[in-house]
């Protein structure tokens, strides 16, 4: 047991020391590209979204709003959401490997009312170290495909012509 205890102790350390180190980048066409650490996004204003899960259970996230992180990073929003910005999409990766994609109007409160979080919570906890830091969190949606673990970055694109 006494050996266990230092052995549990680094690895809960080392784990955290690369949870400081992580860094959300938002990348693309955007003017200002960002990289927001866990203590930034914690700064940022909260919202909350609720995701049921594979056995029924309804779980509260905590995090930041997709639309206020794009924001910070000069993406088309509200009036600018026209012609040409119409194309444009948010591609969001994971550490996997995973993608997912939403056009950027889907996300503007202005056209549609869609809750997407960058969540770093779950029902006041933060997430398993197996499902974060963060998580993509798109709520309401019938299928959780585009909920995404371990969220590394958000790219903006836009379709060519």
């Amino acid at each position: 047991m006494k050996k266990i205890l230092p052995i549990t102790l680094l690895l809960v350390s080392g784990w955290a020391f690369c949870q400081s180190d992580f860094k959300l980048k938002v990348s693309g066409d955007v003017p200002k590209p960002l990289e927001l650490s866990l203590t930034d996004l914690s700064k940022m204003l909260r919202k909350e979204a609720s995701l049921k899960d594979k056995d029924g259970s309804i779980h509260v996230y905590t995090g930041v709003s997709v639309q206020d992180i794009l924001a910070k990073a000069g993406a088309p929003s509200g009036k600018e959401l026209h012609g040409e910005n119409m194309t444009k999409y948010l591609l969001v990766k994971c550490k996997d490997g995973y993608q997912v994609l939403f056009s950027l109007a889907e996300l503007d409160a202005s056209i549609a009312d869609k809750n997407v979080i960058v969540a770093d919570t779950i029902d006041g906890k933060p997430l398993p170290e197996s499902k974060g830091p963060l998580r993509i969190i798109a709520e309401g949606e019938k299928k959780p495909a585009r909920s995404s673990y371990q969220l590394e970055s958000l790219v903006i694109g836009q379709i060519k012509k």
